[in-house]
């Protein structure tokens, strides 16, 4: 299958396009600009309340009628426009395949050479987010603004949190988690001077996150990254871009938390991390982009997160290694408390956790309202330093391919560092109300992961999709997920070229991701919580229909509340919703026939831990007989805070070959 990297087949469709887009454009710019002027965000209000002249409401009264009469001027140039750019559409393609240009930043190629499959096999890590990327005007009736801003804002931390190193620690006993100076020395200074991954002893597995003032750009594109590997050796399989510590459970050299909170002086004085050079004017028209003390979300801030273990570079030549062991020492109790949060389910099988980062290393990103194409292009940019494939632009205008006609497209963007074999895209022709104007659908990829020894591709599929989002539509959400599942079939097999005899390729996945605007938990979505996409797709989150795990948070954030101090950075956000008060008072909670989901007060006797509609789903089904697919981790991200109204999702999925263990 050809992958489309422009939006219409040549060259004179693409001008024709643009000029007639040119023409709509400033009509469509006042009428957003207009409306967004009488919408404003409760931080405006915020802001508003303290001006004793009211200077915003004579800027309305001016600028209102020059508004209307450059709006009046621009409608006939705006429907010459509309004229040439309807019946385009017919013409134009479903998505545009975007690969990163600059070859010396593309390791794409690189990646597939790393798993093979006489190995142990290989993890993975997908995430999800609804980003709100709408019209600006749109985009303020859920309380957020500034959406070009927003967009780079956005890429530039997701690709920041993923690019930082991965810190892996070992404890080999679940009741003593101390942490010896020892230990903590061998991660910044490996003896011998030797910067690849380093592991000491044997010990039960425990993850936790690192905060990493990165360069701003991701591993792709890194000199220093570059040049480090080039003195090295190859990564451990499945461990690049990573540090390991491995941690005994004895007494013997080990500190307590009082004996490390006094070693060494003062641990809570930390020095100022450098500020980013991505910063800009564009950046600064937006509140949460100001980072505030204890905001570790763009990775730029002055202090760790809860779950940060040390800010330093690894590898760096001029760290001070006193300064080093101090922050190390200071942080040993809060993992330990981190440690025991985690563990708090013992009968779970996989890490779940509330990060204030996106995963290190995440290799497939799904996106939801990406709407706006001037915002795309600038997430698509960004994203750009850490992803090499992307997939955005996605869906049909006009009348083209679907029953009503359509304004927007499908909001949809995928984002991956392994190439991209094979897209297509469906649209949903059952939507309803404004749901209508945009051409929510289902975007279908397979990727390539690597391959074996005999030369046979090891692919993946990844599927993200967006549902029907007005209350009380579950007959039109459940038609949707009868869709996607048949349309998920049907493009497995148009897109399969093995047999049962001579398989030339092996499935190692197949994951969903996306909004499916329904939770598990409220009573009115019933149906969907029964629907057969269940039984054929596992979601880590979720016991039965209508149950979720007691670990499991809601997705959906209060909008009233998105700007107040206590969630208005990642890590005030992380820490709110680790309490079930805080979870309370900013989360949307599942509805009931005699409770509001929108009155604070009443959420005390309501289920659940809030409504969780972001999904990730993945199946045994379908892959390859000899492998076995597990869960090995899952996050809800508060990276994001301020910058949108849900939060993403995270999982790391383990490959296993059934081999054992060398």
């Amino acid at each position: 299958m050809v992958l489309y990297t422009s939006p219409f087949p040549n060259s004179f469709l693409s001008v024709l396009h643009s000029f007639s887009w040119g023409l709509i454009f400033p009509c469509y710019w006042l009428a957003d600009r207009l409306v967004a002027s009488f919408v404003p965000t409760t931080y405006e209000k915020r802001q508003r309340a303290d001006d004793p002249c009211y200077f915003h409401a004579l800027c309305i009264i001016i600028t209102t009628p020059i508004y209307l009469a450059l709006l009046v001027a621009s409608l006939p140039f705006a429907l010459i426009g509309f004229l040439l750019w309807s019946p385009l559409q017919s013409a134009r393609r479903p998505y545009v395949y975007s690969r990163l240009e600059d070859k010396s930043h593309a390791n794409g190629a690189a990646l597939l050479t790393e798993w093979k499959a006489a190995g142990t096999g290989k993890s993975f890590c997908f995430g999800s987010a609804n980003v709100c990327l709408l019209p600006d005007s749109l985009a303020r009736f859920n309380n957020v603004f500034n959406t070009q801003a927003r967009a780079k804002e956005i890429g530039r931390r997701i690709r920041n949190g993923a690019s930082r190193p991965q810190i892996k620690i070992y404890i080999d006993s679940p009741t003593n988690t101390s942490i010896s100076a020892a230990s903590f020395s061998s991660l910044v200074s490996p003896q011998g001077g030797d910067n690849s991954n380093r592991t000491v002893n044997v010990g039960m597995k425990r993850t936790t996150s690192m905060e990493y003032k990165g360069d701003n750009s991701g591993s792709n594109n890194s000199e220093d990254a570059r040049e480090d590997k080039a003195g090295v050796g190859e990564p451990n399989e499945g461990e690049e871009n990573s540090c390991i510590v491995r941690i005994n459970g004895e007494e013997n050299g080990l500190m307590s938390d009082a004996e490390a909170d006094t070693v060494n002086g003062q641990p809570n004085a930390s020095s100022p991390a450098e500020q980013s050079p991505d910063g800009d004017a564009e950046n600064s028209k937006t509140p949460n982009h100001k980072q505030k003390e204890g905001d570790s979300g763009s990775l730029d801030s002055y202090t760790a997160s809860r779950e940060s273990l040390v800010k330093v570079r690894i590898g760096d030549g001029t760290v001070d290694q006193s300064t080093v062991n101090n922050k190390l020492l200071y942080k040993a109790s809060i993992m330990k408390k981190t440690s025991v949060r985690k563990k708090k389910h013992t009968d779970e099988t996989f890490d779940h956790e509330i990060s204030a980062f996106f995963p290190a290393n995440l290799d497939f990103l799904c996106l939801q309202e990406v709407f706006d194409k001037r915002a795309a292009e600038k997430l698509k940019e960004q994203l750009h330093h850490y992803f090499e494939y992307i997939v955005y632009d996605v869906g049909v205008y006009s009348c083209h391919g679907c029953c009503s006609f359509k304004f927007v497209n499908s909001g949809l963007l995928f984002a991956s560092r392994y190439p991209v074999m094979d897209a297509a895209y469906h649209c949903y022709p059952n939507g309803r109300g404004t749901d209508s104007l945009a051409s929510k659908g289902a975007l279908f990829l397979k990727v390539q992961v690597g391959s074996t020894p005999q030369d046979q591709r090891i692919v993946g599929y990844v599927s993200c999709t967006h549902l029907q989002a007005l209350a009380g539509d579950t007959t039109v959400r459940c038609e949707q997920l009868d869709m996607l599942q048949d349309w998920l079939s049907e493009f497995r097999k148009s897109t399969s070229s093995s047999s049962t005899a001579n398989p030339e390729e092996l499935v190692a996945f197949d994951v969903i991701c996306g909004d499916l605007n329904f939770d598990n938990c409220s009573s009115e979505d019933k149906l969907e919580q029964q629907h057969s996409l269940f039984t054929h797709y596992k979601d880590p989150c979720r016991i039965g229909p209508g149950e979720d795990k007691p670990w499991a948070i809601g997705t959906l954030l209060d909008p009233e509340g998105l700007y107040d101090e206590e969630v208005c950075t990642p890590d005030n956000l992380q820490k709110a919703l680790e309490s079930e008060e805080g979870r309370k008072g900013y989360l949307v909670y599942p509805t009931s026939k005699n409770h509001s989901s929108s009155q604070k007060g009443r959420k005390a006797s309501l289920k659940g831990n809030g409504r969780r509609i972001d999904y990730m789903l993945y199946t045994e089904e379908g892959l390859y007989l000899e492998w076995k697919v597990e869960v090995e981790e899952f996050s809800f991200i508060t990276q994001l805070a301020g910058l949108t109204d849900h939060l993403p999702v995270a999982m790391r999925l383990m490959v296993s070959t059934g081999e054992d263990d060398p």
